[in-house]
């Protein structure tokens, strides 16, 4: 993202006059990658590798700060994913991973 790009951003956020938002991204850990992509129905969707997909993630990271918001990392644990989705009856797919990640954000947001 080019420096001009990143300034015409904040800019935008100021002239809105908003308090930063708490934006959450669904995160993973390298040594989760396989774990996680072999559980998930919707993996042909994911890029192919963690590199690919940290690449990725770290550009819109760098978006949402550049909008001046708060971009908070959501990891998505192998171990505990699988149970939170069976409580809520959803699929590990993207909806379920973003639907954990706006939980999790909404709780930080309360506290």
């Amino acid at each position: 993202m080019t420096r001009a790009l990143k300034r015409a951003m904040k800019k935008k956020k100021t002239q809105r006059n908003q308090q930063p938002m708490i934006r959450a991204l669904v995160w993973y850990k390298e040594e989760d990658w396989d774990v996680l992509m072999n559980m998930f129905p919707d993996r042909d969707l994911m890029p192919v590798s963690y590199g690919d997909w940290l690449a990725r993630a770290d550009e819109l990271m760098e978006k949402v700060q550049a909008e001046g918001d708060i971009a908070l990392k959501v990891f998505i644990d192998p171990l505990t994913f699988p149970q939170w989705c069976r409580e809520k009856g959803l699929e590990m797919d993207a909806a379920a991973r973003t639907e954990l990640a706006m939980e999790v954000a909404t709780k930080q947001r309360q506290q």
